[in-house]
C-alpha cells in the first residue's frame, strides 16, 4: 500500500521532537523507506527535519538525502560537518555520491573528500565528477561485476563474490581483457550450467550496446529504450570498461528530458520548480512574454493594413480571433508531433514526403473544419454568403500554412543543434498568429477589393 502521510503522523513527530524522544522517533522511523521519510521531512520546518535527519544512523539519511527536495537538502548539508557530509556519502553508490558533492561549495567539496574513509570510493568519486552531468559519464555508477576473458568459471565466481559484496544489484556480469577492454558479458544461466573449468572466453557472448562516456544522456536513454536494457556498460575512448548506468538513473534523465520540454512547451526558458524564488520565475517567464507581446505588436500592425475594411465590412473582423486561434492551434499540434518523432528518433522518410503528408492531413482537416464554419456563420449568425466564403477560403489556407510552419521549425531547429520543444511554445503559435491574420486579411481584399 502507498505511504500516505496524515495530520496525525506530523503531530506525533513534533510532539517527539518536543520531548527530544530520540529513541521512539527512531522506533517509529526506522522501518519506513527512505522516500516515505524524504517526504515527512519535506513537510516539517527546516529545524524539525534537521533534527530527525541527525537522529537517524547514516545508512538511512545517505538514502534521505537523494530524495530530499533540493532546499532542503542544501539546508541540511549546511548543518552538518564535512566529516559527517562524508559519513553519509560512504554509504553511497559513486554516482550519488557524486552528485550531492558537485552541489557543494569548492572548499567544501575538497574537505568532504578528504574525509572519505574508503580511498577507492573517493578516487571513483573525483573520477566521477570530471564528466559533464548530461553525459554517460555523469551518470554512471562506478560499481559493477567484471571477469577477465582469461579466466575459468571457477575463478569467476570466486571474484564475482568479492565485487558483489559492494553492490545492491547486479544486472550484468562484463567480460574484459588484461588491458580492461570490455569484450562482452557473461550470462548467469551459461555461469550456473557450465563446467568450473570451462574458460570464460568459450562462453560469454561477444554481442554487446555499450556508450561511450561523452555520449549525451538522453541518447543513452534512446538506446535502452529500443534494446529494452536494464543496465549499460560504459567505455572510454580506449574501450576500457569504466561503468554501467542502470535503469533507475535512465528514468531520472528521461523525467528530466520530458519537465524541460513541457517548460519549452508552456513557454519557460529555464529548468524552475513551483518553490523557487520569484525573481527565478520571472527570468524564466518573461523573455517568451516578452517575444509574445512584440507578436502581439506586429498582429495590431497587420490589422493595421487593414484598417480600411473596417468601415466597409465590419464582420470580418469578428471572425479574427478563430482565424488566430486555429492557425496557433494547427501548428502547435504538427509541430507537436514532430517534435515527438525528433525526440524518440522514429521520423523516416524524406523531409518533402514529410511536407506532402502534413498538407494532405492540413487540408482534409481544414475542408472538414471550413464546411462546419460556412453552415454555421450562415445559419447561426446570418454573415453575408460573401464573407462566409472568404472566412471559408481563409481558415482552409492558414491551416495548410500552419501545419508546414509547424512541421518544417522543429525541422530547422533540430538541424541547427537547437532543442525543437522550443517549437511548441509560445514562437510557433505567435508566429502563426500573425501569419494567420496576414492571409485572412489578404484573401478578402483580393476577393472585396477594399
Amino acid at each position: 500500500m502507498e505511504f500516505k502521510i496524515s495530520k496525525e503522523l506530523i503531530q506525533e513527530l513534533e510532539q517527539l521532537i518536543q520531548s527530544k524522544d530520540d529513541q521512539q522517533l527512531g522506533v517509529l522511523l526506522n522501518d519506513m523507506h527512505h522516500a516515505d521519510i524524504a517526504e515527512i521531512l519535506d513537510e516539517l520546518d527546516f529545524n524539525e527535519a534537521t533534527y530527525i535527519f541527525k537522529v537517524l544512523d547514516s545508512e538511512k539519511t545517505a538514502e534521505i538525502l537523494l530524495e530530499l527536495e533540493d532546499d532542503l537538502r542544501e539546508n541540511i548539508l549546511s548543518r552538518l560537518s564535512a566529516k559527517e557530509i562524508a559519513e553519509e556519502l560512504d554509504e553511497l553508490e559513486t554516482n550519488d555520491a557524486a552528485d550531492i558533492i558537485a552541489e557543494l561549495s569548492q572548499d567544501l567539496k575538497a574537505e568532504v573528500i578528504s574525509e572519505l574513509q574508503d580511498v577507492e570510493h573517493a578516487k571513483d568519486i573525483v573520477d566521477l565528477l570530471r564528466y559533464d552531468e548530461d553525459t554517460a559519464g555523469g551518470i554512471m555508477h562506478k560499481e559493477l561485476v567484471k571477469v577477465n576473458e582469461n579466466w575459468n568459471v571457477l575463478t569467476c565466481v570466486k571474484e564475482m563474490r568479492i565485487q558483489a559484496e559492494n553492490i545492491s544489484r547486479v544486472h550484468s556480469i562484463y567480460v574484459v581483457d588484461d588491458e580492461d577492454r570490455l569484450k562482452g558479458r557473461l550470462s548467469l544461466k551459461d555461469l550456473l550450467t557450465t563446467s568450473s573449468r570451462t574458460p570464460v572466453s568459450d562462453v560469454y557472448i561477444r554481442k554487446l550496446n555499450s556508450v561511450k562516456v561523452d555520449t549525451e544522456d538522453v541518447e543513452v536513454a534512446r538506446i535502452m529504450q529500443k534494446y529494452d536494457l536494464e543496465a549499460i556498460p560504459v567505455v572510454d575512448e580506449m574501450g576500457r570498461l569504466v561503468g554501467r548506468i542502470t535503469i533507475d538513473d535512465i528514468v531520472d534523465v528521461i523525467k528530466d528530458e520530458a519537465d524541460e520540454d513541457y517548460q519549452l512547451a508552456a513557454g519557460i526558458s529555464q529548468d524552475v520548480e513551483a518553490d523557487d524564488s520569484i525573481f527565478e520565475h520571472t527570468k524564466a517567464r518573461l523573455p517568451w512574454l516578452v517575444l509574445a507581446l512584440l507578436g502581439g505588436f506586429i498582429s495590431v500592425k497587420v490589422l493595421g493594413l487593414f484598417e480600411g475594411a473596417m468601415l466597409e465590412h465590419g464582420n470580418l473582423f469578428f471572425f479574427t480571433p478563430l482565424i488566430a486561434a486555429m492557425a496557433g492551434n494547427v501548428g502547435v499540434q504538427s509541430s507537436a508531433i514532430i517534435v515527438q518523432g525528433l525526440a524518440n528518433n522514429t521520423l523516416s522518410g524524406s523531409l518533402f514526403n514529410r511536407l506532402v503528408k502534413e498538407v494532405s492531413l492540413s487540408l482534409l482537416n481544414g475542408v472538414i473544419l471550413a464546411t462546419i464554419l460556412f453552415l454555421g456563420s450562415h445559419f447561426l449568425l446570418n454573415v453575408e454568403f460573401i464573407i462566409g466564403i472568404i472566412v471559408t477560403i481563409a481558415l482552409v489556407s492558414v491551416i495548410i500554412i500552419a501545419s508546414l510552419i509547424g512541421t518544417f521549425i522543429p525541422l530547422l531547429l533540430d538541424k541547427f543543434g537547437i532543442d525543437p520543444a522550443l517549437a511548441t511554445g509560445p514562437f510557433i503559435t505567435t508566429s502563426n498568429d500573425i501569419c494567420g491574420i496576414l492571409i485572412y486579411f489578404s484573401i478578402a481584399k483580393m476577393i472585396l477589393g477594399f
